[in-house]
């Protein structure tokens, strides 16, 4: 099979569990703080159909893909929150933003004890694992049938899986409204500091989009790489 079209078909799993699971803990959340209005929307379900983007769902990832980019980024059509609608709209604004990355990290970390589940009861992956980290690459598997068409591709999707949850996880948290971390800082900033943060929200993915354009394989790049090294690798 096509080194490209294999991982597509891999990455494909990690992906949409990462970004849909993202919002749908946003609107869950948001449930148990007194707004319904993702639930009425039918926007508490991991039907990918509801929550698809055809930007960020698809064509997005699929792009990195194909540009052979060393990291992986997408995003869900968001779920709508009626922040005034929350009990305590202040701080439970924090607690909804906030599910979305720890979402993020919680999966990284059942794919992270998974993954080191399998290299430990099946060596020859960590050989596989290295040189796809290295080449971005599959290459050619021997084995039975159980390690070639589970084993093999259950680990790389765990790793995919690994990363991209800790790329988004660790993206969403840069404290510039509307991105998570954003609205976490003003629901925790007291005034005025949180009305200044606040006023940054229609122009926040304006910043975002301004960082990212001028040079987002620096950024991106540089992000995927400390995750890589320092996080994921020095604990495989």
């Amino acid at each position: 099979m096509n080194n490209t079209i294999q991982l597509i078909v891999i990455a494909i799993i990690p992906v949409l569990f990462a970004i849909i699971l993202h919002e749908v803990s946003h609107g869950y959340v948001a449930h148990i703080f007194g707004d319904d209005t993702a639930k009425n929307a039918g926007r508490l379900t991991l039907n990918p159909i509801k929550h698809i983007d055809p930007f960020g769902t698809i064509l997005l990832p699929l792009l990195l893909i194909l540009l052979g980019s060393p990291f992986l980024f997408g995003y869900a059509k968001p779920v709508p929150v009626n922040f005034n609608g929350l009990k305590n709209p202040k701080r439970d604004t924090g607690f909804v933003a906030a599910a979305g990355p720890v979402t993020n990290f919680l999966l990284a970390l059942i794919s992270f004890i998974f993954l080191k589940i399998i290299l430990a009861n099946f060596p020859i992956m960590n050989i596989y694992l290295a040189y796809f980290i290295s080449h971005l690459k599959f290459q050619a598997v021997t084995g039975g049938v159980f390690f070639k068409f589970f084993i093999y591709p259950v680990t790389f999707m765990l790793f995919i899986g690994i990363m991209i949850n800790l790329v988004l996880g660790v993206f969403n948290l840069i404290p510039i409204p509307p991105l998570d971390g954003g609205r976490v800082a003003v629901s925790i900033l007291p005034a005025p500091f949180s009305d200044y943060l606040s006023r940054l929200e229609p122009f926040g993915i304006f910043i975002i989009l301004i960082l990212l354009l001028i040079n987002p394989g620096n950024f991106l790049g540089a992000l995927f790489n400390f995750i890589v090294n320092n996080i994921v690798l020095r604990n495989l």
